[in-house]
């Protein structure tokens, strides 16, 4: 349980998750410090991919780029390294992800470039601050997420649809939660979508392309965040012959507190 963990700094979590200790979903851990998306690349795809994000800031603001084949991170996390320390991987070849892992060593080779890109789960310990109940932690459930119809602007390579997350919030707190997450652009920022999901896409509310449903009370408004699961989404568009992503839900934590990445 998340409760288990409750105080233990990013470093120390990151500690136990690379001890495979902590292979569970990472919402509401080290709450106020920022978590982290993941997508590695070979070397061939990483000019086009770091376009791709530029232009696609919304859903793919990256914090990150490493150097050409290291593992470990220089600005956003000390002593981290990229082939441990998420509680899980998936390993994607042309498109289809072949497999899922605690540690992804065995795969990592010379040509890789990692980009860590910004995660929603970092500004959702200041949505809990300002009264808004994060359902998929009350649940005790990973965040649902769904691929739109919603088009990324391409680049390169890189083309297909956003991933968003989405978050049930009671009418009266609609504005509230646009406020807070507004201050945070580096983390995804405000919701792509207020209200009615078949206007993006969305075919059924309640079965998710990734991560868990969550009750929606009858009174209350789905809202939808752009989402780092995107670069999955494109990987499984575009095919190229190999990539590792993290497990959705299942992210990186930094050593950056959310107050150092408002606008």
């Amino acid at each position: 349980m998340i409760s288990d963990y409750k105080g233990l700094t990013p470093v120390e979590m990151r500690h136990i998750i690379r001890e495979g200790r902590f292979t569970e979903p990472t919402s509401g851990l080290c709450p106020g410090y920022a978590q982290a998306n993941l997508i590695v690349l070979r070397k061939e795809h990483a000019y086009d991919f770091l376009l791709f994000a530029q232009r696609n800031p919304k859903a793919c603001p990256v914090l990150e780029v490493l150097d050409t084949g290291s593992r470990f991170t220089k600005f956003v996390a000390e002593d981290c390294d990229i082939a441990k320390d998420f509680p899980r991987y998936r390993i994607y070849e042309k498109g289809v992800c072949t497999g899922e892992y605690t540690d992804v060593e065995q795969f990592w080779s010379d040509d890789l470039v990692s980009f860590l890109i910004g995660c929603s789960f970092s500004f959702e310990s200041e949505m809990i601050e300002a009264g808004i109940e994060m359902r998929h932690n009350t649940m005790g459930r990973n965040v649902p997420m769904y691929i739109t119809g919603i088009d990324t602007v391409p680049a390169g390579v890189f083309s297909g649809k956003m991933v968003v997350s989405m978050r049930p919030v009671p009418p009266e707190q609609v504005v509230k939660a646009v406020t807070v997450t507004a201050q945070l652009p580096k983390v995804h920022g405000s919701p792509i979508h207020i209200g009615d999901p078949s206007i993006i896409g969305i075919k059924d509310i309640n079965h998710p392309e990734f991560g868990d449903p969550v009750d929606i009370h009858e009174d209350e408004v789905t809202m939808f965040w752009p989402c780092g699961v995107t670069p999955q989404s494109v990987v499984m568009n575009v095919k190229p012959d190999f990539a590792i992503t993290h497990a959705p839900g299942h992210m990186l934590l930094l050593d950056v507190k959310n107050v150092d990445l408002k606008d």
